[in-house]
């Protein structure tokens, strides 16, 4: 996941979400998002 960019990282959390892919992996997505300090990215999308 370090590989990703930023965008490409936000891009994956939400397409994670809408295809409902397991918990397990959009957590860990969302653990990068908070390493990275983009939450607020993901507040102001939704």
């Amino acid at each position: 996941m370090r590989k990703l960019s930023d965008e490409l990282l936000i891009e994956s959390y939400f397409k994670a979400r809408e295809l409902n892919l397991s918990p397990e992996f959009i957590n860990l997505i969302e653990s990068e998002i908070h390493r990275r300090s983009l939450y607020s990215k993901i507040k102001k999308s939704s």
